[in-house]
């Protein structure tokens, strides 16, 4: 689908957002055989997902092919769009590159917040960039933004519960949601709040499973105008599939959001420092959950490791990793996670800043990404994630995964936490169908910017 740049005022969250123009103070010529000692720039990383030795090398390397220095901040993903919003037009503020999550990426290049890169898509790795997270980069036939990382949304389950339950792993999303029912109401373990599926009530980055795996979709577009589509025969088919299961198979929260539910696989263990003070203390109350795959590093056997921080063994006999059945039987179209990452078009220093998306892409980085958990843009280097339970998790069910909608107000709709309102209010919802088109209604212009 082909975008056109719109007029930032058609943004609510970006209303001040004036872009600058490249400075008459960029750099120009190649930056490897400039005289660069002097000149840094600013990478912003979201939240932390990239390792500090991949950071390190980002660092090493940028400064070895350039001889400029690259200082590396770290956003926190809540306001995040924020902060794009008011540092990207500043020329003497804006992060000469940054990362940005791949749902925010087409209301920043839709205002021309990016630089036109599109002269090193091939470079960068051409068509064998995930093509889903490059169309959320594009406006018209040019690219402003391009993959940084992919991950998706896998299943992790308490195995030894299922067992205890008598329930197999699913291979097909409706014996999924009768499994997690049947597990929830036999609560084999006798667990207070059990959940056979934790699923928080505010947790659309996964509910949307539901809705695309009965081939919904959160809205369409028409002659350039989109529309929220909640309310569509499909939508609400796996809304009502949905709602069954905040019924039936959930005891989390209808506030509760998509966060850190991996806490709820782990057994109940206490660590304590050295002056006795408690650094970690979990409870068992879940037999499910849907979580990013790298959520693995977090699930397990509680321990210590040389220092003294709280680390967690993965055990095969307690746990599971799966991709989430579809209808039939293949892999869901869950929500691709994942990163996009661009290039400033207010950078005073975009040739550098090239030098660095050169670092990003290159073989040796897409690799050490894999290696890391995190799915690398390049597909030539996705062997890289490996063999194990996790990757193969992680490959399926990137397979058939699904990006939020590309349109221009999509972070707006992000940033009003209206999918979470919605979303909350499934569970105890007595109309389903006047529930969504009342928020199809709310959502729309959002969509379009208004």
């Amino acid at each position: 689908m082909k975008r056109k740049l719109v007029s930032l005022a058609a943004l609510a969250t970006a209303s001040v957002l004036v872009l600058a123009g490249c400075s008459s103070e960029a750099d120009g010529g190649n930056a490897a055989s400039a005289d660069n000692s002097g000149k840094t720039i600013t990478l912003w990383l979201a939240g932390g997902d990239t390792p500090d030795e991949m950071r390190d090398y980002l660092k090493t390397e940028f400064n070895k092919e350039t001889g400029a220095k690259l200082n590396i901040q770290q956003q926190d993903w809540g306001d995040l769009v924020t902060k794009l919003t008011t540092s990207l037009p500043d020329a003497n503020n804006t992060p000469d590159v940054t990362e940005m999550g791949n749902t925010q990426s087409s209301t920043f290049t839709n205002v021309g917040a990016f630089l036109d890169i599109s002269d090193m898509y091939d470079e960068l790795g051409g068509s064998n960039l995930l093509q889903s997270f490059v169309d959320a980069g594009m406006v018209g036939d040019k690219n402003y933004t391009l993959p940084y990382y992919f991950g998706s949304r896998a299943v992790f389950s308490r195995s030894d519960v299922w067992a205890a339950a008598g329930v197999e792993q699913p291979k097909t999303l409706d014996e999924f949601n009768a499994g997690v029912a049947t597990i929830n109401a036999a609560n084999p373990l006798n667990i207070p709040d059990f959940s056979g599926f934790y699923l928080g009530g505010q947790d659309w980055r996964n509910g949307i499973s539901w809705i695309f795996a009965n081939d919904g979709e959160l809205a369409t577009v028409k002659d350039g105008t989109w529309t929220s589509t909640l309310a569509s025969k499909n939508s609400l088919k796996g809304l009502a599939q949905l709602q069954d299961i905040y019924k039936s198979a959930s005891n989390a929260p209808n506030d509760a959001k998509d966060s850190n539910q991996y806490i709820y696989l782990n057994d109940s263990d206490e660590v304590k420092d050295a002056e006795g003070a408690v650094t970690a203390n979990t409870s068992l109350s879940a037999a499910t959950i849907m979580a990013p795959t790298w959520a693995h590093w977090s699930i397990g056997t509680l321990g210590t490791d040389a220092d003294g921080k709280p680390t967690r063994t993965w055990d095969d006999t307690k746990n599971a990793v799966f991709a989430l059945p579809g209808n039939d039987g293949k892999p869901a179209p869950v929500f691709a996670g994942g990163s996009n990452i661009g290039i400033s078009a207010a950078s005073k220093n975009p040739e550098l800043s090239k030098s660095l998306m050169k670092i990003i892409f290159s073989e040796e980085y897409q690799t050490m990404l894999g290696k890391n958990g995190l799915g690398p843009a390049n597909s030539d280097y996705v062997n890289a994630l490996g063999d194990d339970q996790f990757a193969q998790a992680l490959i399926e069910s990137a397979s058939n995964s699904k990006l939020t909608p590309a349109a221009p107000g999509w972070a707006t709709v992000e940033g009003s936490l209206v999918m979470e309102e919605f979303f909350s209010k499934i569970k105890d919802s007595t109309d389903l169908t006047a529930l969504a088109q009342e928020y199809d209604e709310k959502i729309t212009p959002m969509l379009n910017g208004k």
